[in-house]
């Protein structure tokens, strides 16, 4: 499956005899025989990265929410949720895409999104050391009283950082990004992130990422998104 949906993603087009004529063919169009393979983009394939990230925000948002209550909290699936954070959002994601690749072409351009990348670079960093703090504190077994505070506000000001640096991005940097390529370089773009992301993990890092958030979730009690659903306003 791994072979089929990284072809599925190359404009490679073949060429095949027919009723006395050539016929072009496009792989993308025959998977598994007769499902055609939708490609993902290279910018879908940064922003639903965002994504996974922001469900990890979601952890340390609930987490920091118990911690000021005195609930007990079980380090462990914290722990493996600062983990995937550092794997997937800091050394891959972070490293390997958007500071080798998208930000320096960014930085170029000159326009509003450019003036961004010595911040976005900075809260980077910033979030490596917050995410260093979280996996030393969860590695002790337990968050003994005199990491609840700090831990709580290490929690919030990183999901504060992360919303917004996210935000922007996805609204400026990207698009900003986008523009300043050609169709073809960007379709090439989008093949060299795959070739990253198959180097980094061997396998699809994005489904393996999505895989095990739904399982820290479930194991905190997170997985029903309807709990998160607001209540109604008041009555006016």
């Amino acid at each position: 499956m791994d072979n089929l949906r990284y072809a599925g993603r190359r404009a490679i087009l073949g060429l095949s005899l027919a009723a006395g004529g050539l016929i072009a063919i496009h792989p993308r169009a025959v998977v598994a025989g007769k499902a055609e393979e939708k490609e993902v983009g290279a910018v879908e394939d940064l922003m639903r990265e965002h994504g996974v990230l922001r469900r990890a925000l979601l952890v340390y948002s609930e987490t920091a929410t118990k911690l000021r209550g005195n609930t007990a909290i079980d380090p462990k699936p914290i722990q493996t949720t600062a983990q995937l954070f550092r794997s997937f959002g800091e050394d891959y994601h972070e490293q390997k895409l958007e500071e080798a690749h998208i930000f320096p072409m960014v930085a170029k351009t000159g326009g509003p999104a450019a003036t961004l990348v010595d911040t976005l670079k900075q809260q980077h960093d910033r979030g490596r050391e917050i995410t260093a703090y979280i996996l030393s504190v969860t590695g002790k077994g337990a968050i003994g009283t005199g990491d609840v505070e700090p831990m709580a506000r290490a929690f919030e000001t990183f999901v504060l950082m992360y919303r917004n640096h996210a935000a922007r991005e996805d609204t400026v940097v990207f698009p900003a990004w986008k523009e300043a390529l050609s169709a073809r370089q960007l379709r090439e773009m989008g093949d060299k992130f795959e070739n990253i992301e198959r180097q980094q993990f061997g396998h699809d890092g994005f489904e393996d990422a999505v895989k095990q958030m739904a399982q820290i979730e479930q194991a905190l009690g997170f997985a029903d998104l309807a709990q998160f659903t607001a209540p109604a306003p008041p009555k006016t």
